[in-house]
């Protein structure tokens, strides 16, 4: 299975949020979309990501409240993407080895989609339980 496989199912939709909105303002979207990170968006360019783990790194030793916070100023610049032709296997090492829980997905240089750990997961465990079944009905017949 690839990540185009998993878009497919999924969806393309991206949240996104500029760089000079506040960490408040990054929160609240996230709560109500009910997600765990926004594509920090500068134009149709992407130029960083803010996850749940950088609003903690936000609020931990610091005096000033989310709303003096800019988004750019706590943002992650330095983004692991993933193509639509990745393997889902690649995928999960990637995202292991990097202790990332969301990858942004490129296609030429196109910002297409979001692939979190948990849609990765979930795909695999489709897949697997579809083998399962498989061979089970094999070995029942």
């Amino acid at each position: 299975m690839l990540l185009k496989d998993i878009l497919a199912t999924k969806g393309t939709t991206i949240l996104s949020i500029e760089p000079s909105a506040t960490m408040a303002e990054a929160v609240d979207k996230m709560v109500a979309h009910r997600c765990g990170c926004l594509v920090v968006t500068k134009g149709e360019s992407m130029v960083g990501i803010i996850s749940e783990r950088d609003v903690l790194r936000a609020i931990a030793g610091v005096s000033k409240t989310l709303d003096k916070i800019a988004v750019e100023e706590r943002m992650t610049k330095d983004i692991i993407t993933g193509t639509p032709d990745q393997n889902i296997n690649d995928t999960m090492g990637l995202m292991t080895a990097n202790r990332i829980r969301h990858l942004p997905v490129f296609d030429n240089g196109r910002l297409c989609g979001l692939v979190s750990i948990g849609d990765v997961v979930k795909a695999e465990h489709q897949k697997l339980a579809m083998e399962n079944h498989l061979l089970m009905s094999y070995i029942q017949s």
